[in-house]
């Protein structure tokens, strides 16, 4: 019991604690809605489910999608052949 005499309940975790909306990652990736959209169309950026007429992202699946980007980008920079100096010919 508190001083007020009532009694604090422990608070339940959040049904989508672990999850982002559709608009909310794509102002978190500085992205539009219709890019997220058109991703999914083309079965490309993050998994995402949907529940009725809303998406949703998992936030761990997100950062492991990023982090696959990052990894991706790295291999293939390391594979690109040396560039010279001097630009077009």
């Amino acid at each position: 019991m508190t001083e007020t005499g009532t009694t604090t309940r422990p608070s339940k975790p959040r049904l989508l604690s672990g999850w982002i909306s559709r608009l909310d990652l794509a102002l978190e990736l500085g992205l539009t809605v219709e890019t997220l959209h058109r991703w999914e169309k083309l079965r490309f950026g993050p998994p995402c489910v949907r529940a009725g007429r809303k998406i949703y992202y998992r936030r761990d699946a997100v950062q492991n999608w990023l982090l696959e980007q990052e990894q991706e980008r790295n291999a293939t920079a390391r594979q690109a052949a040396p560039r010279r100096a001097g630009g077009r010919r």
